[in-house]
């Protein structure tokens, strides 16, 4: 500082009213910031970094603005002005700041360190654009610092940057409450304000005596332009969070209750329009569209979704403005009134949608016949629309009904309860009174006789039923979309039964499961293999999974890359039933699998069929050669076992010679039976 004898110290004044209005926009810039960040906490259709952006530009420019609104407050008996490029760039730090504070604030853990480095880095951000502002300022006077109102400001904008990540991070499930949200607001303005004005008193100005030639009356800094400007600028991102919000909700809603293919209600609303029209006289009728899956696996799910899209535009055509319609699932469309003057109109509707696909259909230059038919039911008695939903289900899976477009209506005394039905009913329970199980069937090295791994098969003992074959209920799991839920349920169990093999110290199997080809490429799938594997604290090496190329060959590169996702986890791929697809060498250099399951139908004719022994060898080879890991399916006979051995290749094997699946109970026992009777095999 210059000697005080050959200086003037100038002393400024505060406008009260413009201190005010700075914490007002502070408190103002913090509620919006708030506000956003809540929509960090719980993002729907946005990306989090969006509304992160949103939230830092809110905060860095409430501070900054806060800052050049408490400047223009400060008066002096000189001039000033600012340097208009040096006070637009001092805004950026504040935005940083306040970016690096709220990416860490919204991560799920926290520690004093990650707090303190972010606090540390906010209040940096803060000082400098406070000092970077002032730097801005032109004035006829000078000024320097006074160095522990300074430091102490420093300091301010460090603790008060820690307050706020900390409001942000640990409290904002209390931001639901308006008035928590309002006072966290104002704490966190006045906080920043108090900085601001701290920082001033590290300031002083001065003039040198020989230059001095000031009036006596007090300037106030022109900003007038700045004011209105960073006010209209948090004001419209007020505007575009509200917007912002309301559109998030729209597009929740469209996510939840719109069909994305067919932008028609989805079953969602279905059920709410059931649950509302419960009790009145109502009609309800179903199409359903048969043979889907058989379009999806010969010209690919794209062409599924034509045919889909191309019915619905055909019913939305074709049925009254008054009536609504739904797609309730893959394969079937709703219409459910309550207006008994519009059944007539349906009915018509109907019958000419019946008439056009009679003939087929042009779809992406082909022209596939499309099987259908339409089930009603009507509310003659009193039923409920959750009983008329029910009484299309049993006409669907009655066995009399056949899909030549006809028009069906539900019968009492002919569509009684369906043995499909009883099932889709029971699976839930099975699942949890433990009726569905899993049975294990050792893979065996031919050579040492040593069990290698067993692979888990799904058995169903149906309390009324008695024993069902996986051949007779897995195909109504699948065609309902059942298959997801058991799916999860089977790695939950398989999970499980390796833990438990693992702490008797005796057992390293590892146990392959078999995972339907739509639920690889579901979200859910990698979500399930983590939750289980974290949950009974297993390596993932000791899980594998099977899939059949015909499952996945329909929507190949989307299950491709589901499946390395799923690799890099640590997980093992195998191609159950290899050789039976339409297409199995174009797609075994794609596919991210370690072992080839060589279906069962191959090795019938060994040894006795020559041609079959060829080509079961050459099969070996192939594989072999590209380092995958072979097992043979259904070996039943000594001659296929012997032959099998003698092979170079001499590849693992499954079947009933060995054993057939065996309870979980009984695996310990038979693997130690095994060993010391491998001899005699």
């Amino acid at each position: 500082m210059p000697d005080l004898h050959e200086i003037m110290i100038l002393h400024g004044e505060y406008s009260t009213g413009i201190v005010i209005l700075s914490v007002l926009i502070a408190c103002f810039a913090s509620y919006t910031a708030l506000s956003l960040n809540e929509k960090i906490q719980n993002n729907l259709f946005f990306h989090r970094y969006f509304w992160l952006t949103l939230a830092s530009i809110a905060m860095g420019l409430g501070i900054w603005s806060m800052h050049f609104v408490g400047m223009s407050a400060f008066m002096l008996p000189v001039q000033m002005k600012y340097d208009i490029a040096l006070t637009i760039l001092s805004v950026f730090p504040a935005i940083i700041a306040s970016f690096v504070a709220f990416f860490i604030a919204n991560r799920p853990h926290h520690s004093f360190r990650t707090f303190s480095a972010a606090g540390i880095m906010m209040g940096i951000g803060i000082s400098t654009m406070h000092y970077a502002g002032m730097a801005a300022m032109r004035m006829e006077a000078e000024f320097v610092y006074k160095p522990l109102p300074f430091i102490l400001s420093v300091c301010i904008a460090i603790i008060v940057s820690l307050v706020a990540i900390y409001i942000f991070s640990v409290k904002h499930h209390f931001f639901a409450n308006r008035l928590m949200k309002l006072t966290a607001a104002s704490v966190m303005g006045l906080a920043i304000t108090s900085m601001h004005y701290i920082g001033m008193k590290a300031l002083v100005f001065y003039v040198d005596n020989s230059s001095a030639d000031l009036t006596h009356n007090m300037h106030q800094m022109d900003s007038t332009l700045l004011v209105a400007s960073v006010t209209i600028g948090i004001g419209i991102l007020l505007s575009l969070s509200i917007v912002a919000g309301i559109l998030d909700k729209y597009v929740d809603h469209r996510l939840n209750y719109f069909d994305s293919l067919t932008k028609l209600a989805n079953r969602r609303q279905f059920e709410k329009a059931l649950k509302a029209n419960s009790g009145k006289t109502s009609f309800l009728a179903v199409l359903h569209i048969h043979g889907l899956e058989k379009w999806n696996s010969g010209f690919g799910y794209d062409f599924g979704d034509a045919i889909i899209r191309n019915i619905s535009e055909i019913l939305v055509s074709l049925k009254p403005s008054s009536i609504d319609l739904y797609r309730i699932e893959g394969n079937r469309f709703a219409i459910l009134t309550t207006d008994k003057y519009e059944f007539d109109s349906m009915k018509l509707t109907m019958e000419r949608f019946s008439a056009i696909v009679k003939s087929p259909l042009l779809i992406k230059e082909q022209r596939p016949f499309i099987e259908s038919v339409w089930v009603c039911s009507t509310s003659n008695n009193g039923e409920t629309a959750d009983q008329l939903f029910a009484n299309t289900l049993a006409v669907l899976y009655h066995p009399s009904t056949a899909y030549k477009h006809e028009i069906i209506h539900y019968n009492p005394q002919v569509h009684t309860y369906t043995f499909e039905q009883s099932l889709l009913n029971d699976i839930e329970r099975a699942m949890e009174e433990d009726e569905l199980y899993l049975v294990y069937q050792p893979k065996v090295c031919p050579v040492t006789r040593k069990i290698k791994s067993f692979e888990a098969l799904l058995r169903w003992n149906h309390s009324v039923e008695g024993p069902l074959s996986p051949a007779k209920f897995i195909p109504i799991l699948e065609e309902n979309g059942k298959m997801f839920d058991v799916t999860d349920w089977v790695i939950h169990k398989a999970c499980k039964q390796i833990s438990e093999w693992l702490e008797t110290g005796k057992c390293t199997w590892h146990i392959a499961v078999n995972i339907p080809g739509v639920y690889v490429t579901s979200s859910r799938f990698k979500r399930t293999l983590l939750e289980n594997t974290a949950k009974y604290d297993i390596d993932t090496k000791y899980l594998e999974l099977e899939i059949t190329e015909t499952s996945v060959v329909s929507n190949i590169e989307n299950a491709i890359r589901a499946m390395e996702d799923i690799r890099a986890s640590g997980f093992t791929f195998a191609l159950d039933d290899f050789g039976t697809g339409v297409s199995s060498l174009s797609y075994l250099k794609k596919l991210p699998i370690s072992t080839i399951k060589i279906d069962k139908s191959f090795i019938d004719g060994v040894p006795n069929s020559r041609k079959d022994s060829s080509i079961i060898q050459a099969i070996i080879s192939l594989c072999q050669s590209l380092d995958f890991n072979i097992v043979i399916e259904g070996v039943e006979v000594k001659e296929q076992v012997d032959f099998l051995t003698s092979m170079a290749e001499r590849p693992l094997i499954q079947g009933y010679y060995f054993s057939k699946p065996l309870p979980a109970a009984d695996v310990i026992s038979f693997a130690e039976v095994f060993k010391n009777e491998k001899d005699s095999f």
